[in-house]
């Protein structure tokens, strides 16, 4: 087991200078100059080459790139262009929405998938497994921004249960946090449960058909109990491998959802940085949600191992 942790520590640790790389040459190719763009166009040319000094945007890429990263190893992301405050704590204030609303809807749709997925498989063929897997194709086929504008309209406007958007922040109290989050939470959850009850029914009904399982059968276990002790073990490699992309793309693709109900997440951070130029910011919050997304997929290798004593035998 250790070593195969070691091995995927350092396949991450690749990862990580790669997507650094690939990230920085990204942001240095795209057209406009932050300087300018923050001076208007009637600035001087030598106004902007003062201002490029200032933010350090006259020394060369590799340089830029050697001190971009060097300060990240030490926590320190870099100076904003535009609102002249430290990268870090525009991020870590805005990782407090991101982050909890990201936990929220993966457990929202794991609670929902799990046994939507698990009772379609053991209902195969019947009149239940065609209205779920009817159901979760409508919920992989509508769009989360569209099922969240529905939200606003019937749980904000008509019922008025909750707020249309905005975030109290949770120094007004964990409920009034939890409650402004519940509909954005939903809104991501619904369609990814849908996708990961079609996984989990479709691993389910391949590992049904084994032979051990009929052997479980044949000893005298219900089909739940094989399903509890023997079928769901066998099945989740492909359910941990969506899991884990799920909470990737919830916690960097809320973008969408953040800006229906006005969440001061990454996803507008990083929309209004783009909008502004500010390239630190994108770089450095492009970067944290690369660094969240490979350490996730290394949980999910290690989780593998956990379930699959055969990967431990093979590393």
């Amino acid at each position: 087991m250790t070593r195969y942790i070691l091995t995927r520590l350092s396949s991450l640790l690749i990862s990580l200078v790669i997507a650094s790389i690939v990230i920085f040459g990204l942001i240095e190719i795209i057209p406009g100059d932050p300087a300018a763009f923050m001076l208007g166009i009637n600035a001087q040319e030598d106004t902007i080459d003062a201002l490029r000094a200032e933010l350090g945007l006259d020394a060369s890429p590799i340089a830029r790139y050697f001190a971009w990263v060097s300060g990240m190893v030490t926590g320190d992301f870099g100076t904003s262009y535009t609102y002249r405050t430290p990268v870090t704590e525009m991020i870590a204030e805005r990782l407090w929405i991101s982050l909890p609303l990201a936990l929220i809807a993966l457990a929202l749709s794991t609670l929902i998938a799990f046994p939507v997925g698990i009772l379609a498989a053991s209902k195969r063929g019947s009149i239940t497994d065609t209205v779920i897997m009817g159901f979760t194709q409508l919920g992989v086929a509508i769009p989360n921004f569209w099922f969240a504008m529905l939200m606003v309209l019937v749980f904000a406007i008509n019922l008025r249960w909750f707020s249309a958007g905005g975030f109290p922040g949770w120094d007004d109290g964990l409920f009034a946090g939890l409650k402004a989050l519940t509909l954005p939470a939903i809104s991501l959850a619904l369609p990814q449960a849908s996708i990961l009850a079609r996984v989990m029914r479709s691993a389910l009904i391949d590992t049904l058909d084994e032979d051990f399982m009929r052997t479980a059968r044949a000893k005298g276990l219900t089909q739940r109990q094989a399903i509890r002790r023997h079928a769901l073990r066998n099945a989740m490699i492909p359910v941990l491998t969506i899991i884990g992309l799920q909470f990737s793309f919830l916690l960097a693709g809320a973008i969408i959802i953040e800006n229906v109900f006005f969440l001061p997440g990454l996803g507008r951070l990083i929309f209004q940085a783009i909008s502004q130029r500010d390239l630190i910011v994108v770089e450095s919050v492009v970067m944290l949600l690369v660094f969240a997304v490979i350490v996730v997929n290394f949980a999910v290798d290690i989780a593998y191992a956990l379930v699959d004593p055969r990967l431990r035998r093979k590393a």
